[in-house]
């Protein structure tokens, strides 16, 4: 008689996060495991919605904090439920929700050891009979969209160098700036290549710290040190970065920047 097992299908999975870098790191670690199929990745949680309604997937790698649309929110609008691995760098979103057994998180930035873990609890899961939702699953996700801030900024953003991703925290960087069509940003250590715009980072970022000063420049108000009259209609900024930067802020942003500072 043949006893051998029938070898186990990987688990199909779809990654959703509104950051790049992010998805891409964490594309390239579960690839590393050969213990998934990734069929699918979406940086739009729209985008995402409508491609998960006629994908067959086992679980999806979902980011919390997302721009229109968060995880959350996304997770309730399906019709149906697959098992969930939430990615956060939020650790108040790390208590007894994730205790649901279709539920699971993983704390920005993922660690190889975490991913490890959710995915053997994932294996797991997927070999045991379940409902196709918790009973309480539904008042779960209410719960815990209740329980976000009404925006959710970001408290860092990510960099890649080389095959490594670096995040970097919002509070240390003194702007963003364009140079040769890439987009930096700028400590008082040095500078990193971000994967966004100066247009979308204005609109992803907490509006109360940072303003836009120039068609290419993105401010951090924290670090502003002095303000002078310039050339022109414009302004001259210093920052208190080590360094006495200076940056110029356009005549046509000059108004705005005066209201949000009020002088």
């Amino acid at each position: 008689m043949d006893t051998r097992l029938e070898p186990v299908r990987p688990l199909r999975v779809f990654l959703v996060d509104d950051e790049s870098l992010a998805l891409d790191r964490l594309e390239q670690m579960l690839s590393a495991t050969g213990r998934v199929e990734i069929i699918g990745r979406e940086t739009d949680p729209e985008a995402a919605l409508a491609k998960l309604s006629d994908l067959p997937i086992d679980t999806l790698f979902l980011d919390i904090q997302m721009p229109g649309l968060n995880g959350f929110e996304l997770l309730a609008r399906l019709s149906w439920q697959p098992l969930v691995i939430f990615t956060t760098a939020y650790d108040e979103y790390a208590l007894q929700a994730f205790e649901v057994n279709s539920i699971d998180y993983l704390l920005k930035p993922i660690e190889p050891e975490q991913l490890d873990r959710a995915l053997n609890k994932l294996e797991r899961l997927a070999a045991a009979p379940r409902e196709s939702a918790p009973p309480d699953f539904h008042r779960l996700l209410a719960q815990l969209t209740s329980q976000q801030p009404p925006r959710g900024y970001p408290t860092r953003v990510a960099s890649r160098i080389g095959e490594r991703v670096r995040f970097v925290e919002l509070s240390h960087i003194t702007h963003f700036f364009v140079k040769e069509k890439l987009t930096y940003a700028a400590t008082p250590e040095g500078h990193y290549v971000i994967d966004r715009t100066v247009a979308d980072l204005e609109q992803e970022l907490d509006p109360a710290r940072f303003v836009r000063i120039h068609r290419a420049v993105l401010l951090n108000a924290d670090f502003i040190d002095e303000i002078h009259a310039w050339f022109g209609g414009r302004l001259m900024i210093l920052l208190k970065d080590g360094k006495r930067t200076e940056l110029t802020v356009a005549r046509d942003r000059v108004r705005a920047l005066k209201e949000r500072l009020g002088f």
